[in-house]
Formats: structure tokens, sequence, C-alpha cells
């Protein structure tokens, strides 16, 4: 009875599957270039970034430095711009706020990435679904009319079922390459934070233990500043 019942169901034709693989790759597609815009609006010269961050640093001109990353508009000045104003506490709570700051700027590099995702391991399968029941309703027409002619129809019509694995893959694929290069763009991106954490973090412990690099006891102005701007 469950079978009879399925069976029915199966045969009211899979032709929903391909227009909700056409309607899933629309969200996919659209999901890619939205990623892709946002990175590239937020590309630029990390190395010259760092350059002028700790050159900033080292001559003690603490706002300079804030103000630097604030008119950046790499995602990597965009995590430590905040954090910044944490430099009189020391490395330690530097390194925290940073951490900090890189979790909510995670969340926003990933938004799209779930569903990227998603698409890229099951859009296959959606596909296959389809075909499975393009081959169901090409088997009962062959047992309903056993001619010989009735094969071609059922050849055909197996082959156009199949085409719904191909629309599955046709979706899977690029949600699946562009999944890996949005992650390894936030790799990069994490890798090119901790590297100029580790650097600010190194002149503070070095001018704690006594080297000096010119800033003198300048390095509480950026507090007094962002004090000053929140009156």
């Amino acid at each position: 009875m469950l079978i009879e019942k399925l069976l029915k169901v199966a045969l009211l034709g899979s032709s929903w599957v391909m227009y909700l693989l056409l309607a899933l790759s629309v969200f996919s597609f659209g999901a890619m270039l939205e990623r892709w815009w946002y990175f590239f609006k937020r590309r630029g010269d990390v190395d010259d970034l760092s350059e002028k961050l700790l050159g900033a640093l080292e001559k003690g001109e603490d706002n300079e430095a804030h103000e630097l990353l604030k008119k950046s508009r790499l995602v990597e000045a965009s995590v430590l711009e905040p954090a910044i104003r944490m430099l009189p506490g020391g490395p330690e709570a530097l390194q925290d706020a940073i951490d900090s700051e890189f979790v909510k700027v995670r969340q926003d590099m990933e938004r799209g990435c779930t569903l990227l995702g998603t698409l890229g391991n099951n859009a296959p399968f959606i596909g296959l679904f389809g075909t499975v029941i393009g081959v169901i309703i090409s088997f009962q027409q062959l047992s309903v009319n056993q001619a010989s002619t009735a094969m071609g129809a059922v050849m055909a019509g197996i082959a156009e079922a199949l085409v719904a694995t191909g629309v599955g893959l046709f979706v899977a694929i690029p949600a699946v390459v562009a999944y890996n290069l949005i992650q390894k763009k936030i790799l990069d991106i994490e890798g090119n934070v901790t590297s100029l954490t580790k650097q600010i973090t190194a002149l503070l412990k070095a001018e704690a233990n006594g080297m000096h690099f010119g800033r003198g006891g300048s390095h509480h102005k950026l507090a007094l500043a962002s004090g000053a701007e929140r009156r």
C-alpha cells in the first residue's frame, strides 16, 4: 500500500526537481557574486599597511596609526582599528581585543558560505532524485506498453531523466569551488591579522623590556583621544 502511494507520487513527474535546481542555482550564483564584491571592495596591499602601521607605532604616533587603519579598506584594518585602542593595556589586552574583533569580522566574511556549502554537498543528490523519478516513470511506461516501439520512448525518457543529475552537478561544482576560495581568502586574512598582531605585541613587549622606539610616553595618547571622541 505504501509503495503504491509513493509510486503515484513519483509518477507525477520530475520536472519540479529541475525547476528547484534552477532556482537554487540563482541563489548560488547570487551568493558568489555578493561575496566577490565584498572582497573586491576590500582589496589592497597589506604589506604596505603593515609597514606604515608599524612605523607609526614605533614613532609613538598612535593617533596616526589609528587614522591609517580607519582610512584603509582592508579587512585586516577593520579588525585592528577598533582593537588598537587597547594599546595602553599591553600585549595581552591588545591580543584579546583583536581576537574578539576578528570573531565578528569572520562572521561577516562567512556570510553566504552556509548556502554554498549546503548546495555543494547536496545539489547532486537533488539531481539524482530527479533522475530516479524519471527512471521510475520510464519503466512504468514500459510495463504498461510492451510493444517494441515503446523501448525507444523509454530510453529517451531515461536520457532526459539523466539531465537532472547533470544540472545538479552544474549547481554543485561552482558552489564548492566558490566555498573553497572564500575559505582560502579568510585563512589568508586570518594569517595577515595574526602576523600584524604578533609584530605589534612584539613591539610592546620590547618597550616593556626597556627598548625605545621613539614612543616615549605617548602610547597613552590614543586612549585619551578616544575618550575625548566618546565625550
